[in-house]
């Protein structure tokens, strides 16, 4: 599994945005907590069942793109994608508890700049008022709730950003590679980009390690 994320690590890096993304646009309105057992617990925070189906589908849609007619069953169970469902939820939310720990915040003007940015709400090249609210009618979004998950995965983004910035490579990390300039420099992005990945599970699993975290994986049969 460690192989074919390192081999993969440019589409996981995108699936996790597909990831933040799900929670935006396949929200499916409010739900019976009393019909939806809680999944993972950090603290008083907590992760509900039907937010993990959702990071479970598109992680299962993601990874069928990617093999098509090989995917199956089988691969399916290989790839482990139950567990890697749970871990995607869990850092996801670790992160964001710790980015509002360390005063970690998301201006209304980068909140504001972000959206009218957005590809999805353009038309000709501009920001349209008229895209961007009939979008969010088409997928049962109020503004409010948009651009609260908006906000959600822009601290996301800093903290990674935050984290992986602080990675460097060593010539201790190139010395046992040979070649022009185009292999060094896809081998340098490569292993920077593992180094980087190394260090966001390490400091997810210290922030693990200081909270109070409860994972209840039997409710997923």
């Amino acid at each position: 599994m460690l192989h074919f994320m390192r081999k993969h690590a440019k589409f996981f890096y995108i699936f996790l945005f597909l990831v933040i993304i799900s929670f935006i646009f396949f929200y499916v309105g409010p739900v019976d907590r009393n019909q939806n057992p809680v999944v993972i617990e950090i603290g008083k925070d907590k992760i509900y069942l039907d937010e993990y189906w959702r990071v479970y589908d598109r992680l299962r849609d993601f990874y069928r793109d990617i093999y098509q007619d090989k995917f199956d069953a089988d691969m399916e169970e290989k790839l482990n994608l139950k567990e890697k469902a749970l871990e995607t939820l869990l850092e996801e939310r670790l992160l964001l508890i710790k980015a509002r720990q360390i005063g970690l915040t998301v201006t209304d003007k980068e909140l504001q700049d972000a959206i009218m940015h957005e590809p999805a709400f353009m038309r000709d090249g501009r920001f349209s008022k008229d895209i961007y609210l009939r979008t969010l009618q088409i997928n049962r979004l109020t503004p409010r709730y948009y651009e609260e998950m908006k906000r959600r995965e822009l601290l996301l983004k800093k903290i990674r950003s935050l984290i992986e910035e602080s990675v460097t490579l060593t010539e201790l990390d190139l010395k046992e590679f040979q070649g022009n300039q185009e292999f060094l420099k896809a081998i340098r992005d490569a292993l920077l980009a593992d180094k980087q990945n190394k260090t966001l599970r390490s400091y997810v699993e210290t922030i693990k390690s200081e909270l109070n975290v409860k994972v209840h994986s039997e409710l997923l049969g």
